[in-house]
C-alpha cells in the first residue's frame, strides 16, 4: 500500500487542523494506521493510531484531548484531527500502517509499521 500524507500548513496556536492521510493499493480498513511527527533536531514521536477494526485508538500524552483519529472508509482516507495547537506541535506529520493489530493500552512505536508515507508539515505559530 501506498500512502500520502496531507493538510499541512501554517496555523495560530489554539487554532485547528486536518491531516489526512490516503492509501492507494490497498483497502484501507484493513490496515492499522499510525501518525507519528518529528521536530527539527528532535527523533521522530508517536502521535497516535488507530486498528484495522475500529474501536482502539491510542494516543501520546502530549496530544491527548486534542487530537483525534478518523476513517473515511468511502475515500480510503484516515485523517489526523487536531485541535487547540501549541507552538509545540511544529512538526513533520507523517502517516503509516500496518497489517497488525494491537490491543487496547499498546503504544505502537515506529517499527511496527511496515508502510510510510512522505511528510507534510505542520507551522504553529504563537
Amino acid at each position: 500500500v501506498q500512502l500520502q500524507a496531507s493538510g499541512g500548513g501554517l496555523v495560530q496556536a489554539g487554532g485547528s487542523l486536518r491531516l489526512s492521510c490516503a492509501a492507494s493499493g490497498g483497502t484501507f480498513s484493513l490496515y492499522t494506521v499510525g501518525w507519528f511527527r518529528q521536530s527539527p533536531g528532535k527523533e521522530r514521536e508517536f502521535v497516535g493510531a488507530t486498528v484495522s477494526s475500529g474501536g482502539i485508538t491510542a494516543f501520546a500524552d502530549s496530544v491527548k484531548g486534542r487530537f483525534t483519529i478518523s476513517r473515511g472508509y468511502a475515500k480510503n482516507t484516515v485523517d489526523l484531527l487536531m485541535n487547540t495547537l501549541k507552538p509545540e506541535d511544529t512538526a513533520v506529520y507523517y502517516c503509516a500502517a500496518t497489517r497488525r493489530r494491537f490491543s487496547s493500552g499498546y503504544f505502537p512505536n515506529q517499527d511496527y509499521f511496515e508502510y510510510w508515507g512522505l511528510g507534510t508539515l505542520v507551522t504553529v505559530s504563537s
